[in-house]
């Protein structure tokens, strides 16, 4: 594949499928500016995300369809959800066309001779990237960022500004696969220079058998780190200490450990605040957990292997303001808060509520849990996920989503999960209908009561619903 700098005597044309993705639309709107003759398809294409790519001018066919594939010469870019036996993919194939799928394009791209800052492990990955983007946004080094979810400070998940604008690329990398022909985790085509490993445990057990198959590939990330380059790795993590013993490139061990390089000092916890001290400097964030310490203490170190000075690195976490669905505050009428997050593992959970009974003291606390994701949908976590709600008052766990999909035995069951829970004196219940959900809430609330909804999808429109009826009730 050519790059962008050689063969512009015509528009070469480049077609997305499964272009409402908020990396595949952004990278569109990318290639659209530097001249590329787009267009793309999706399944469902729906704001604010559809209209985003119309007022770039890119035509989006609603559906898949051989129809839809240009019919001049074109790169095609299928997106990671897709699969065979999709008609347009099909298409694709038949006519033996030029495809790709997205981390190739965008290292082909976007990535080459740049400065690639790549935030991985399992969890914090979106905070952490969304903290040093702000920072690089705050330093004035207007980077390129691709992220999984919306910084509330960028009011956006990924940009792509001209390369001639700035050096720096910082990138959210998901260990998951890239596309159906290629089973390679994401972050390997990344070209990283810096790479963030935040911490490793079992995930995504749709791809991963086991452990050791996770370690594999985060030990393939590591091998393509320049000598000149830089690893942060948790210093805390036994399986992060493992991976950094065999990496060929520079190691900084960051954590609350005695024998870390960048120590981590005199962490606090208060009024819905975190703060802690680096560098001989004192950092504050608006958010409360360990875990957002960790994340923000690596973003640091991170910033400063890029000499961003202390100062620019403090106002620019202080200014901070969190990413959506991350411990995201929906509404604190009545009385009662109600919290949307993202988590779906039993470490973010157990992180998150307590970081939340820290932070809201001795307030009833409910969590309500949708078993959404591939892993968390699976029996793999039926013994662990009961000390994950160890903070929480209340405890509702919802339906299995996609449970047809799976056996009996492979999947995760709620009820045993809720029976467990209440085997450790915890308040808790199955309810397998989100409108008996909503009823349970309404008789049972009280003001002071905090809520707490855990999913990595709507939860089939939970918070909304919910924030209604107590208007309403009120």
């Amino acid at each position: 594949m050519k790059s962008h700098h050689s063969n512009c005597t015509s528009t070469q044309a480049i077609h997305f499928i499964g272009i409402c993705g908020t990396a595949m639309g952004a990278v569109a709107a990318a290639m659209k500016q530097r001249g590329w003759d787009v267009t793309g398809s999706d399944e469902k294409p729906y704001p604010p995300l559809s209209d985003f790519l119309e007022a770039q001018g890119i035509t989006v066919s609603l559906g898949y369809s051989p129809e839809n594939l240009p019919k001049k010469e074109a790169l095609i870019v299928i997106g990671n959800a897709l699969s065979r036996g999709n008609p347009e993919v099909e298409a694709v194939l038949n006519r033996k066309l030029l495809y790709t799928s997205l981390p190739e394009l965008l290292r082909t791209h976007f990535l080459q001779g740049r400065h690639n800052l790549v935030v991985t492990g399992t969890h914090g990955k979106t905070t952490t990237s969304s903290m040093l983007t702000w920072i690089f946004e705050c330093a004035q080094k207007k980077p390129s960022y691709l992220i999984g979810g919306i910084p509330k400070n960028l009011g956006q998940g990924a940009c792509f500004p001209d390369p001639e604008d700035s050096d720096y690329v910082i990138l959210e990398g998901d260990e998951y696969d890239t596309a159906f022909f290629d089973k390679r985790s994401k972050f390997v085509h990344y070209l990283p220079e810096l790479v963030i490993i935040n911490n490793i445990e079992f995930d995504h057990a749709d791809i991963f058998s086991d452990l050791e198959e996770i370690k594999k590939s985060f030990h393939r990330l590591l091998q393509l780190v320049p000598s000149e380059g830089m690893i942060l790795l948790n210093g805390d993590d036994a399986n992060c200490r493992e991976l950094g013993q065999r990496a060929p490139a520079p190691i900084v061990e960051v954590g609350f450990s005695e024998n870390v390089g960048n120590r981590i000092l005199n962490p606090f916890q208060k009024e819905g605040r975190s703060g802690f001290e680096l560098f001989d400097t004192s950092f504050e964030i608006s958010m409360v957990g360990e875990h957002n310490i960790r994340n923000a203490a690596m973003a640091v170190s991170a910033a400063h292997f890029y000499n961003i000075p202390l100062t620019t690195i403090h106002q620019a976490l202080l200014t901070f303001e969190g990413v959506k669905r991350r411990q995201e505050i929906l509404t604190a009428k009545n009385g009662i808060t109600i919290i949307d997050d993202f988590g779906h593992h039993p470490t973010a959970i157990r992180e998150t509520l307590a970081g939340l009974r820290a932070r809201y003291g001795k307030a009833r606390l409910w969590a309500l849990f949708e078993p959404r994701s591939n892993t968390s949908r699976r029996s793999y976590f039926q013994e662990m996920l009961p000390q994950a709600f160890a903070d929480a008052d209340e405890i509702i766990i919802g339906a299995v989503a996609r449970a047809s999909l799976l056996e009996e035995q492979e999947r995760l069951n709620p009820g045993a999960l809720a029976s467990q829970l209440m085997s450790m004196n915890k308040e808790a219940f199955y309810e397998p209908s989100v409108d008996e959900i909503i009823l349970k809430l309404q008789r049972e609330l009280q003001p002071g009561d905090v809520v707490v909804m855990f999913s990595n999808g709507s939860f089939e429109g939970l918070g909304d619903r919910l924030i209604k009826n107590l208007e309403e009730k009120r």
